[in-house]
């Protein structure tokens, strides 16, 4: 899908046998197919970039400036409002005075930013101002997913720690809470891995000779400002991973403390109940001679004993406090 924005361009879908206005700032290809590849290409002279090389990692490949082209990769977040916070590559290609992305995804900033230039078209009055805007958005909306996520890192705190002496977690919580830290965690990890990337996406276009132009002041104090903002996003994201690893830590001592407890009820049952035990079986043997067996208090006598024997092992673990 090929859509168009400008002064005079309010994003409609362009066919693949039209043509891209002269006006047209940002040109936005959305799962492209091929044909529309080609359009693009013929109206800037110069190859868009495939599926296959936005998924390269090297820097070489995701941050480059070829005959006139500034070409970057940035990998954006997305998927996290259905549950599987995800990365993908968006690549972003100034020339000509034309912005063009690719993309084979859709993040809620990219949604968000698209339905503002349609009423504002102060947003992509040019090419690099529409580029500034759209690093601005993700990483708005980074920002925002970070601090939803140090939120849940709280009530992550607060239920892992919760209760008193008196009162346990059950294991089954505490498994529900390892399952929360291992969402926050990957979730943290993808904004991470989007906040690195957006950081050498903004210092490459800082170091463009392009920016250096007169009149591009406002570009260059936007793009400094970002990549502040970005820096104190990947310190954060850090800082929380850190407390993400000190909860898990929590959470497995706190269970494996749970099943040494249910381990050492097994243990001080099994002392108060073996001598009455064993006694029980001394007086169950079938041999011919046991005296006690023919006296009248040998039956009362065995009870007392198996009862006696019972409460002083639990009497002891008592007043050891191991119990």
């Amino acid at each position: 899908m090929l859509r168009a924005y400008g002064p005079d361009c309010d994003g409609s879908v362009i066919a693949a046998e039209g043509s891209i206005p002269a006006s047209a700032t940002w040109i936005d290809l959305e799962e492209p197919t091929r044909a529309e590849e080609q359009q693009v290409e013929r109206s800037l002279g110069f190859a868009v970039p495939t599926r296959d090389d936005m998924v390269e990692i090297e820097p070489s490949s995701r941050l480059y400036e070829r005959d006139g082209a500034l070409v970057m990769t940035v990998s954006v977040l997305f998927g996290v409002q259905e549950g599987n916070p995800q990365s993908e590559p968006i690549s972003f290609l100034l020339k000509q005075g034309k912005l063009v992305t690719v993309r084979y995804v859709t993040p809620k900033p990219w949604l968000a930013f698209s339905r503002e230039a349609r009423s504002e078209i102060a947003l992509v009055k040019d090419a690099t101002t529409a580029m500034t805007r759209l690093l601005d958005a993700i990483v708005d909306r980074l920002a925002d997913e970070l601090e939803a996520a140090a939120t849940e890192i709280e009530n992550l705190s607060s239920d892992t720690f919760r209760g008193n002496d008196y009162e346990r977690i059950s294991t089954k919580q505490l498994e529900a809470v390892l399952r929360r830290i291992g969402y926050v965690q990957t979730l943290i990890a993808k904004i991470r891995i989007t906040a690195v990337s957006t950081a050498r996406a903004l210092s490459f276009l800082a170091a463009s000779d392009r920016l250096h132009a007169e009149g591009c002041e406002r570009t260059r104090d936007l793009i400094s400002s970002l990549s502040t903002d970005v820096a104190a996003l990947i310190d954060h994201s850090a800082f929380l991973s850190g407390q993400l690893t000190f909860l898990l830590d929590a959470s497995l001592g706190l269970i494996s403390i749970e099943q040494n407890a249910a381990m050492k009820l097994f243990s001080w049952m099994a002392v108060v109940f073996l001598p009455p035990t064993l006694i029980a079986g001394i007086f169950g043997m079938n041999f011919k001679y046991m005296p006690e067996l023919e006296q009248p208090w040998g039956y009362p006598a065995s009870l007392a004993l198996m009862l006696v024997s019972a409460v002083v092992p639990l009497w002891i673990l008592k007043r050891k406090g191991w119990i």
